[in-house]
């Protein structure tokens, strides 16, 4: 008989490996509930680790508890947090997407573009969230069709989509957009103190984790990062899953890159540069495993706020700005060591080693299955 996905019923059940007696006993709502605890105490962490920030930071300056600071840092943050989302759900299903700060510099190059060529505002929004969704099927069908690691895709898309940026703008820089746009970068929504990148950062993240945490889509993905062949037993139309994951990746990073540039009221093409590692960082600091198949939408929305809340707590302690790569850098080591340490300790090898010749592989090595 199939296994019913609809059902929760696990991966092991699904791939008759050796957890399936022991799965069949607990049953989908038992497994759901072992598995609960484990994300609640990673959340329940990071809520910690949000008090801490907010305690370090009144500490350090007078400002840092202020409307117009917390303001400040949802404005400076929202795109970075906006692209963390769609990131997670790839992340999840066992691939990676690295270009997405590219597509953002992309994006926000063609708006420049266009408007410098008098283009009626609407139209370059239609165009450059198409372009974003070409880019995204462009990482989905090489990696899905074509076979190669996400990885590797997305690395050279990475620098693909920043040359297209260069060859659309080159050196030049256009800044005379409309008052009626640029507000929408420096002003609340109105009778509110919510930045609109932060406002469209807490609709999109409600979308995303009813998706991912409601809907049958969302158990799919699961299964695809925690077996790729078990979601291939049970019916799961891993590939297109995937292309569809990779294209919101490119729409909703293109929806950031407008965002950017109205921010900054300037178009250039090299907008969102480097961004790529913020996004990371925040969703592995949000519990989302690095091989797939775990993590949830709320750790990625409180791992955001730590990083908001860090990067500004260190501003106003007049930490040196170019040194905030080891901020970066930390972050990441340990948001993949820590999730890992309970297993490491229980096996008594490294992580990667589990899946050797069992067919489950990180984003490093591609996926070939479907």
């Amino acid at each position: 008989m199939e296994p019913d996905l609809s059902t929760g019923a696990t991966l092991d059940e699904m791939a008759g490996g050796p957890g399936h007696q022991a799965a069949a006993a607990t049953g989908p709502t038992g497994l759901l509930r072992a598995a609960a605890p484990s994300a609640l105490r990673w959340e329940t962490g990071l809520g910690v680790l949000v008090v801490a920030i907010v305690i370090f930071g009144a500490m350090v300056s007078p400002e840092f508890l202020t409307s117009g600071n917390f303001f400040n840092t949802g404005v400076t943050s929202g795109e970075v947090a906006i692209m963390a989302l769609p990131m997670t759900l790839i992340v999840i299903s066992g691939e990676i997407d690295l270009s997405v700060a590219s597509t953002l510099g992309m994006s926000s190059a063609l708006l420049g573009y266009l408007w410098s060529k008098h283009w009626p505002m609407p139209a370059i929004f239609v165009m450059v969230l198409l372009l974003g969704i070409v880019a995204g099927l462009i990482n989905g069908l090489l990696v899905t069709r074509v076979g190669l690691p996400s990885l590797a895709v997305t690395i050279g898309t990475l620098a693909l989509y920043r040359g297209v940026a260069l060859i659309l703008l080159g050196p030049n820089t256009v800044s005379n957009f409309p008052a009626t746009y640029t507000n929408i970068g420096v002003l609340p929504v109105p009778h509110t103190q919510i930045p609109y990148n932060v406002a469209t950062f807490a609709v999109l993240a409600v979308i995303f984790g009813i998706v991912l945490h409601a809907t049958a889509t969302g158990r799919s993905i699961y299964a695809m990062g925690a077996s790729p062949e078990a979601a291939l037993f049970a019916g799961i139309r891993v590939k297109r899953i995937k292309t569809m994951l990779f294209v919101t990746s490119g729409l909703v990073c293109a929806l950031a890159g407008v965002l950017w540039t109205f921010r900054l009221a300037t178009a250039v093409q090299n907008n969102g540069y480097g961004e790529e590692l913020a996004v990371v960082a925040i969703v592995l600091l949000g519990g989302v495993s690095i091989f797939g198949g775990k993590g949830s939408l709320p750790g990625v929305v409180l791992a955001a706020i730590v990083f908001a809340g860090l990067q500004d707590a260190l501003l106003l302690t007049n930490f040196n700005q170019e040194a905030t790569g080891i901020v970066i850098g930390g972050l990441l080591l340990v948001s993949v060591f820590a999730p890992n340490l309970v297993a490491l300790r229980r096996l008594g090898l490294p992580r990667w080693a589990r899946f050797r010749g069992g067919g489950h592989r990180s984003p490093v090595t591609g996926t070939g299955h479907d």
